[in-house]
């Protein structure tokens, strides 16, 4: 992988709104992410958090601009990426196991090594005592860890994230955040998280950007100190550091 995973220059999105006027969503963003950096992306909503999110899966192309991940431009949605969506997008007649195995199957993966890697992941987030089950037999959070695990099946080099946790209650949101950090360090991933929740954002990332309302530039982007990769910080002690709080608060003015 080289130096930057990503690369944004110039980025500019409009589209045709209510009455035919054109509506500039993102304008002129330029930024790098590096392999393994946990970026979060807040701000208002409407700012265009998730159209940037879409240009970086390849789900549309920009007005003007540029993405390039590993060297190569993006113009169409690749193996590279996994997304994981707010609402889970499993197959309702597939099971735990089978949903996060089509990926690779999908793809003619041999059947051992695609099973051992589905596995894999079903035991990282949580659920190898449910993979019999199917969607609907799941709760909210147990569906979520279901996604999750089937996108790192895929082991795309960078995970796109759009407010994966925002649909969920404060417990479960609470303790899919600490297995997500512990999923990234285990991982080593590229991940690109977007939330509505200033204190998400800064509890997660190793770097949280703020989007200013529409059209959407960068307006904050701050490294955080409080889950570096390769160092274990328990992520309970996390929320309680008055530097937390401090970044959270500049956060907060941000957007406001």
């Amino acid at each position: 992988m080289s130096r930057h995973a990503v690369e944004v220059r110039g980025l500019t999105h409009s589209f045709t709104g209510k009455g035919g006027q054109r509506v500039k969503a993102v304008d002129r963003l330029d930024l790098t992410i590096k392999p393994g950096e946990f970026l979060c992306l807040a701000g208002p909503s409407g700012c265009g958090k998730t159209t940037f999110l879409r240009l970086l899966a390849g789900f549309m192309q920009p007005t003007s601009g540029s993405i390039t991940m590993n060297g190569k431009r993006v113009d169409r949605p690749g193996a590279d990426r996994g997304m994981v969506f707010q609402q889970p997008t499993l197959y309702p007649w597939l099971d735990v196991q089978r949903n996060v195995e089509l990926g690779p199957k999908l793809r003619k993966i041999d059947p051992a090594k695609r099973r051992a890697d589905a596995e894999r992941y079903i035991e990282m987030v949580g659920l190898s005592d449910v993979t019999g089950l199917r969607p609907y037999e799941l709760s909210g959070g147990m569906q979520q860890r279901c996604q999750i695990a089937r996108v790192l099946t895929n082991d795309p080099d960078i995970v796109l994230m759009d407010e994966p946790f925002g649909a969920l209650d404060a417990l479960t949101r609470e303790r899919l955040q600490n297995e997500l950090i512990d999923i990234w360090r285990r991982t080593g991933k590229t991940i690109v998280f977007i939330t509505h929740s200033v204190e998400e954002a800064v509890f997660l990332g190793t770097r949280v950007m703020v989007m200013s309302p529409r059209p959407g530039r960068v307006v904050l982007d701050k490294s955080s100190v409080f889950s570096p990769p390769g160092e274990y910080i328990d992520a309970e002690k996390i929320r309680t550091l008055p530097e937390y709080h401090a970044l959270c608060q500049e956060v907060h003015e941000a957007i406001h």
